[in-house]
């Protein structure tokens, strides 16, 4: 293996091919081995044989694959994720090594359910979510961060504001003082309002916004933990994930971003058929540091969007990103003041 003075160690596609023979290679790229992620440096590609071999191997791997530089490279493509640089690499670094058992879930999520139908994927993400509710680092992150009680709103109406003109029906999200979060009774509003989309074909239009300085700042934290077990809440997800619905008339959907979209504040809204951004409007999908995967749709939604490597890279780095380069990511469709 070749390293830097103040990087990790990389391999490059010889060496990869020489782990690739030995049958305990695996456990030591793990978060339970000696490296919790491995790390590829492109260039001085092997055969088309050989690479589909070590492509197999890649997405085998129980632990985050970064490839590292620029130019085609058939191996670079079975990686998680795939940066350009060193500095590109180290916030992804830096994610893993803060939560690498919720890392670890997350590529290997990423991998089986692309493809999948949607169904399946969302099925597939449930149950990773709730493997990792059980794991130590959520525990630790709950034992440190729980709420005494779910945060109190001060906003007059109903947590969704529905509106019909004609065809067209106006929803908002209507909990400002808490910067719309998706709490219980927030998820219970969306999934009502969008049955009502879905049983009435003479709407033509669904516009989704935000009430407030932001569209959501995702899941209200203080309720974090609040459900009685993760099997219940997993079969809770399965009767009530609004991204479900929402991807149901998606054709029909447009949402204005705007602020703060965080979590599934962005992991909802990207199964609509259309999404604008306001130019000051920001994302972010901060999980990995609660122990945790994006669980409202996104690995699915989300995912098909930008692609599964380019997902991969920005939860693990946990970084924000701005309206333009969710523009050019393909995340957002438009940017519109």
């Amino acid at each position: 293996m070749s390293s830097a003075a103040s990087t990790p160690p990389t391999i490059n596609a010889d060496e990869l091919a020489a782990l690739a023979q030995d049958p305990a290679a695996h456990a030591g790229f793990s978060a339970l081995g000696e490296s919790p992620f491995l790390l590829l440096e492109l260039g001085g590609d092997s055969t088309a044989e050989a690479s589909l071999a070590l492509r197999a191997w890649l997405r085998a791997l129980p632990a985050p694959s970064i490839a590292i530089g620029v130019g085609a490279d058939s191996l670079a493509s079975a990686c998680d994720a795939r940066v350009a640089t060193w500095s590109e690499a180290a916030p992804l670094i830096e994610g893993i090594r803060r939560a690498p058992l919720a890392a670890c879930v997350l590529v290997q999520l990423l991998r089986s359910s692309e493809g999948l139908p949607l169904e399946s994927a969302l099925f597939a993400e449930s149950l990773a979510y709730s493997t990792l509710q059980t794991g130590p680092e959520f525990q630790a992150w709950l034992q440190a961060n729980r709420a005494a009680q779910p945060l109190a709103h001060r906003d007059q109406g109903p947590a969704v504001r529905i509106e019909r003109e004609g065809g067209t029906l106006r929803l908002r999200l209507n909990r400002p003082s808490l910067r719309n979060g998706m709490s219980v009774e927030m998820r219970d509003a969306l999934i009502e309002a969008l049955q009502l989309v879905l049983a009435d074909d003479s709407l033509e239009a669904v516009l989704l916004s935000g009430e407030g300085k932001c569209f959501s700042t995702g899941g209200d934290l203080s309720e974090f933990g609040s459900a009685p077990d993760p099997v219940t809440a997993h079969l809770v997800r399965s009767l009530a994930l609004p991204g479900r619905l929402l991807a149901a008339c998606a054709a029909r959907a447009t949402v204005r971003l705007h602020g703060a979209c965080v979590g599934s504040g962005i992991e909802f809204p990207a199964f609509a058929g259309r999404l604008v951004a306001t130019p000051d409007a920001w994302f972010q999908l901060p999980e990995l540091k609660f122990g945790l995967i994006p669980g409202a749709g996104g690995t699915v939604s989300i995912a098909r969007r930008i692609g599964r490597q380019r997902l991969a890279g920005w939860a693990l780095s946990g970084r924000r990103i701005d309206a333009a380069t969710a523009l050019a990511w393909g995340l957002v469709d438009a940017i519109e003041a």
